[in-house]
C-alpha cells in the first residue's frame, strides 16, 4: 500500500478584511468661502466608496472636515490617488491614512456632559485629566469661547460625550465630578445620552 504525502495547509498570517472593510480617514481644511466637504464627498463617491462617518465644523476662518471613507481595497487606493490631485488642484490642506472600523464597546455607558464657566486657561485640560483619572473615554468633544451678552465677560462652554465603564458606580462618579466642578467654579451637568 502506497502512502500519499500530506500537503501542509498554507499559513495565513492575518485575516484579510472583508471586501468593503477597508477604511480611509480624511482630514481637510479650507477657507470658509470654499468649504471642502462637497469636494471630498464627490471624490469618495467617484472612487466607489461610502462615507461611514463625517464631522464638519467651522474653526476660526476655516472649515474643517473629518471623513471616514469605507470601501474595497482598490476603491480606497483609487480614492487615495484622487485626494492627492484634490489637494493640489483645490489648494486644500489635507491629510489621510488607512485605518480600521471602531471596535464595538458594549461595556461603555454613554453620558453627556455640559460645562459652562467664566473662561480661564486650562479648563479643557482639567476636564480631560478628570475623565482620564477615572478611566472614562472621551468619545466626542465640542468646546468654544464666547462673550456673555449681558456682561461681556469671556465665557467657556463644552459639550462632551463620554463612555463610562459599565462597572462604574455612577452616583459616586457624579458626586466626584460635581465636587471637581465646584472646586474649579464650573457649572456642569452629567446625564445619560437619550437615543
Amino acid at each position: 500500500m502506497r502512502k500519499i504525502p500530506e500537503v501542509a495547509a498554507p499559513i495565513d498570517s492575518a485575516p484579510r478584511p472583508a471586501a468593503n472593510e477597508n477604511y480611509l480617514l480624511i482630514n481637510a481644511f479650507a477657507p470658509a468661502a470654499r468649504p471642502p466637504f462637497l469636494a471630498v464627498a464627490k471624490r469618495v463617491a467617484d472612487a466607489g466608496c461610502n462615507i461611514a462617518e463625517t464631522r464638519v465644523t467651522a474653526l476660526g476662518t476655516e472649515i474643517g472636515v473629518l471623513v471616514l471613507a469605507q470601501g474595497s481595497w482598490d476603491a480606497i487606493a483609487k480614492l487615495e490617488t484622487a485626494l492627492a490631485r484634490l489637494e493640489r488642484d483645490e489648494e486644500l490642506r489635507l491629510t489621510h491614512f488607512r485605518t480600521g472600523p471602531k471596535p464595538a464597546q458594549t461595556n461603555l455607558l454613554p453620558y453627556m456632559v455640559e460645562v459652562v464657566a467664566a473662561d480661564k486657561p486650562g479648563i479643557l485640560l482639567q476636564l480631560a485629566e478628570f475623565f482620564q483619572e477615572h478611566g472614562i473615554s472621551v468619545e466626542q468633544l465640542q468646546s468654544m469661547r464666547y462673550r456673555a451678552m449681558q456682561t461681556g465677560a469671556d465665557m467657556f462652554s463644552a459639550q462632551i460625550t463620554i463612555g463610562i465603564p459599565a462597572n462604574t458606580h455612577i452616583a459616586a462618579l457624579r458626586d466626584d465630578f460635581l465636587e471637581f466642578c465646584d472646586v474649579q467654579n464650573l457649572d456642569a451637568i452629567m446625564d445619560p445620552v437619550k437615543f
